[in-house]
């Protein structure tokens, strides 16, 4: 009998699905090449379920314009995500809360250089 029950447990963890594992949030982040607050905040976003690629840059304010970015409203890093654009060190969970949500807007922006 405990034969009978083996099978069936090996059945069934062989044919149940596995739980959903989500998939990373896939982001680039442009920053100014001798900046390393934004590596910090990369690093942040990694821990926190994203995919990151950084891309240091002496165009930040170009990249940021393109993006439509006012220049009062620029950070010190620029990141595209799923669409948006996040500039500056917005906090993960806001920048997550867009992301589910998707508001009819380009993206949020946390203006200028944290202190410290």
């Amino acid at each position: 009998m405990q034969f009978v029950y083996r099978l069936v447990a090996t059945v069934l963890m062989a044919t149940l699905p596995l739980p959903a594992v989500a998939a990373p949030i896939e982001a680039i982040l442009y920053k100014n090449p001798h900046c390393t607050c934004c590596d910090g905040y990369a690093y942040f976003l990694r821990k926190s379920g994203f995919d990151v690629k950084v891309k240091p840059t002496n165009d930040l304010a170009e990249i940021s314009r393109k993006a439509g970015v006012p220049e009062e409203l620029q950070g010190c890093h620029t990141m595209f995500v799923d669409g948006y654009v996040v500039d500056g060190h917005v906090p993960v969970d806001i920048v997550k809360k867009m992301l589910a949500e998707r508001p009819p807007i380009a993206g949020i922006t946390l203006p200028g250089m944290p202190a410290g």
